[in-house]
């Protein structure tokens, strides 16, 4: 009984130890499976991470961050550098920077011809003086136009006058700096505004005479001489800076012919033009409701002799 026993025990004692190792064995295999998955599990992440890196989430939404950033930057400056160009104005300063005696030399320059055209002669580069000459060009064709028999109407007048010398200055100048350009001339957009701008001065000289002295021989005087010498100095000029007489000759006839017709255009058409706008505009030149001045000696003749005679027959 005793060896019965023993076997016995050792039996449980081999199942126990066996059933250890099932444990054992299965908790190493659990393990194993736990480590595989934690293994895969990282090799996932970083597939996801190495996924973002290159491409597809992460570097999308940083590149699109990255260039958005890039061009608001690049046209705020952009916009600033234009507003800070447009704005400043330092810019325009240096043509607008003259002495009152500097620009009246200048008015007496503009009416005497240069003798000496072998090499080029100086240019005033400033913009002041040629601006407030066109401004009093327009003043004096405003007050022509009111010492004429003109009707003004809400300053349709000023309109008309601005955009005219206005027009003159910027339209030829431009053409002209143009011309001069195939021409091989040297001079320059601000020299050609300058130029014609003092040439004005003629203009305005004689508009303001011949406004005021309704003369037509007087005003021909004026426009040979005055209108004449302011031409004659651009013409000057114009030849100094320019090499060949073909191009001499095509630029300076240009503007010659060019600066005398508009001085006719001023004295003769300019106020028949205006009265046609006017017209065409605001209707026919109709004067304003007047009281017509009516025969009353004989209309009263009339009503005291029928009064006589009605009195007569009653009594």
């Amino acid at each position: 009984q005793g060896g019965g026993s023993a076997v016995i025990d050792m039996e449980n004692m081999d199942d126990t130890s066996g059933s250890s190792f099932e444990d054992m064995g299965e908790m190493h295999q659990r393990m194993k499976e736990e480590e595989e998955e934690e293994a895969e599990g990282e090799a996932g992440a970083g597939e996801e991470e190495d996924g973002e890196f290159l491409g597809m989430k992460g570097l999308r939404g940083q590149l699109g961050r990255q260039v958005a950033d890039q061009m608001w930057q690049g046209g705020k400056r952009q916009a600033s550098r234009a507003f800070s160009l447009y704005a400043n104005i330092d810019i325009l300063r240096p043509y607008f920077d003259v002495e009152p005696v500097q620009v009246r030399a200048r008015l007496l320059e503009s009416m005497i011809p240069v003798k000496m055209i072998n090499f080029p002669q100086k240019i005033a580069g400033e913009l002041y003086g040629p601006l407030m000459l066109v401004f009093t060009l327009v003043a004096i064709l405003l007050h022509g136009m009111k010492t004429s028999d003109t009707i003004i109407r809400e300053g349709t007048l000023m309109g008309t006058a601005i955009g005219t010398c206005f027009g003159y200055w910027l339209g030829v100048s431009s053409f002209m700096y143009f011309l001069a350009y195939l021409c091989n001339a040297q001079i320059t957009m601000v020299q050609m505004l300058s130029l014609l701008g003092y040439g004005l001065f003629g203009h305005c000289i004689t508009l303001f005479v011949t406004y005021n002295i309704h003369f037509h021989s007087l005003f021909y005087v004026f426009w040979l001489v005055v209108g004449g010498l302011s031409t004659l100095r651009m013409v000057a000029v114009l030849v100094s800076r320019t090499v060949g007489h073909t191009q001499r000759l095509i630029l300076c006839g240009t503007l010659a012919a060019l600066h005398m017709l508009f001085l006719l255009y001023l004295h003769f058409a300019y106020h028949k033009v205006v009265e046609g706008i006017l017209d065409t505009l605001e209707g026919p030149n109709m004067p304003p409701f007047q009281r017509v001045a009516r025969d009353i000696p004989v209309v009263s003749n009339a009503v005291l002799n029928t009064t006589a005679k009605a009195i007569a027959l009653t009594l």
